[in-house]
C-alpha cells in the first residue's frame, strides 16, 4: 500500500498499470455519482509516465513499482 510519502514515485496499480503518484485524497467524492448517493472513499491520482489520461485507483491496491 502507498501513502503520501510515495507522490511523484513511480507506482503500479492492481490491473498491472504503472506511472506516476499525484495524490491521495482520503476523503474523495465521485462527481459523476448522483448527490443523494455519493460517498467518501480514499483514492490515488495516477498519471502515465509518458503522458496520457490520469485514473484513479484504490490506494489500497496501489504499490511502489520496481525500478528498473
Amino acid at each position: 500500500m502507498i501513502d503520501r510519502d510515495d507522490i511523484g514515485h513511480r507506482v503500479q496499480d492492481a490491473h498491472g498499470r504503472t506511472g506516476i503518484l499525484r495524490d491521495i485524497d482520503p476523503t474523495w467524492e465521485d462527481p459523476s455519482d448522483p448527490p443523494h448517493d455519493r460517498s467518501q472513499r480514499p483514492v490515488a491520482f495516477i498519471r502515465p509516465e509518458r503522458g496520457g489520461r490520469e485514473w484513479h485507483a484504490d490506494p489500497t491496491t496501489v504499490t511502489r513499482a520496481q525500478t528498473n
